[in-house]
């Protein structure tokens, strides 16, 4: 007793070591093609401005005019529930948070637009325009009037446009160097991509930025713009969506879908370009599925009905934007485009209930899984990872508090981060 047992064995130990050598090279291509979840912050939306509209207080105007919106047209928490259809037992909870995050950080991530919505332009009105924007967002972050990520569009890879995006891009950057140097919260976005070799001139392109200005290799990230059908389909009938992101060598940080311009390369008419149109559905699972374990998020696209005149003809905008973006989120696409200040109200009103009326549910399945108790329903590890990042998603857009989940389960922000499979939070 109290000695070891000595069971059966058949293979010789060369067998497994066999094996695990000729796997090494599959281990370690798993490892960097997969590395799973950055561990960072995701923002709930992207807000788009063009180049020439925007100044030095964009986020706080479109905050602004999100709260008059949300006064005039919904002025209490009955009226906003009764509008979107809002449990009452959430609406007061709801209705409080959406005001106080419109006060505090109306906007989570800008994107100064100099594609389609600032249009071709003269080079010495775009040179100027690109410049104003890097001072502007250096100063913003100076300031602490940023919103947590802010950048540009610029123009695409396309023979017609390139030396201008490039051009754009440059000075953009540059002038982020001569105010003091890239915020952590830079982010870039390449539209209309087509071809996997465009992504890789997008690489090369910043790879030469980063030595010029004695920048460590692969500081600078950007997000591929998913709006052409050949990103989805190439010509030779091979998915193409990940071989971009391969070909971001490690650079690429989101896939965003573009509602218009992906509707439109696929012939559907104007009257029925959206979100939840088949043809997104299809676009945006292939998305999902390219981008699963890669570390690349997913972001949605956007509505083109926009919330202003009369208040029925904003509640019915409301009611549509709120029940795509409801939409979005089950389908576990947490990001979305917002292109006006009265989508604000509606964006948070349906992340935050998204997030609170299931927070208790997800809450006592975590604290069984964690203790092995079991249950009404019966968790994997693959579920508590799911779990664990409900709740983490929830806490970085404020629609659930630190000491709330920590009372309804007992853990930490890193015990939450360790069951998603996170490294340590960052900001």
């Amino acid at each position: 007793m109290g000695q070891q047992e000595t069971v059966a064995t058949s293979l010789a130990d060369t067998v497994r070591e066999g094996i695990g050598a000729a796997l090494a090279q599959v281990d370690a291509d798993l490892a960097r093609r997969y590395p799973g979840d950055p561990g960072t912050r995701q923002p709930v939306h992207t807000v788009y401005v063009p180049g020439d509209v925007f100044a030095a207080d964009t986020v706080r105007s479109w905050g602004d005019q999100a709260l008059a919106a949300l006064d005039e047209h919904a002025p209490d928490a009955a009226a906003l529930a009764a509008v979107l259809g809002i449990p009452d037992t959430l609406a007061a909870d709801v209705h409080d948070r959406v005001r106080a995050k419109l006060t505090r950080e109306p906007v989570e991530d800008l994107r100064i637009d100099f594609e389609d919505g600032y249009g071709p332009r003269p080079d010495a009105e775009e040179d100027e325009a690109a410049a104003r924007a890097a001072a502007l967002v250096a100063a913003a972050y100076r300031e602490g009037t940023a919103a947590p990520y802010m950048g540009i569009r610029m123009k695409c890879m396309e023979a017609a446009v390139r030396d201008r995006g490039i051009r754009t891009l440059d000075i953009f950057l540059t002038g982020l160097m001569e105010a003091g140097g890239l915020p952590d919260g830079l982010v870039l976005t390449l539209p209309k991509v087509t071809y996997a070799e465009q992504v890789t001139a997008m690489v090369r392109l910043l790879e030469a930025f980063e030595k010029a200005r004695g920048l460590e290799s692969g500081r600078i990230g950007f997000e591929i713009q998913i709006e052409t059908t050949q990103s989805i389909l190439g010509a030779d009938g091979r998915a193409t969506v990940a071989r971009m992101i391969e070909a971001a060598e490690g650079r690429a940080t989101s896939l965003h879908y573009g509602t218009f311009d992906y509707s439109a390369s696929c012939g559907v008419s104007a009257a029925h370009q959206s979100l939840d149109h088949p043809v997104a559905d299809h676009a945006k699972a292939v998305m999902q599925v390219a981008a699963a374990g890669t570390g690349v998020r997913l972001s949605d696209g956007s509505t083109n009905v926009l919330p202003v005149g009369p208040t029925e003809r904003v509640h019915d905008a409301w009611r549509l934007h709120h029940g795509l973006v409801r939409r979005s989120l089950a389908r576990a696409y947490y990001q979305g485009w917002d292109m006006h200040p009265g989508h604000l109200p509606t964006r948070y009103a349906a992340v935050y209930a998204f997030y609170r009326e299931g927070l208790e549910q997800a809450a006592a399945r975590l604290v069984a899984y964690v203790a092995k108790a079991g249950g009404a329903v019966m968790d994997e590890p693959a579920t508590a990872k799911a779990l664990s990042g409900y709740l983490l998603r929830g806490l970085d857009c404020g629609a659930v508090d630190t000491a709330e989940v920590a009372r309804l389960t007992g853990l930490t922000r890193a015990d939450l981060d360790a069951l998603a499979g996170r490294p340590a939070a960052t900001a």
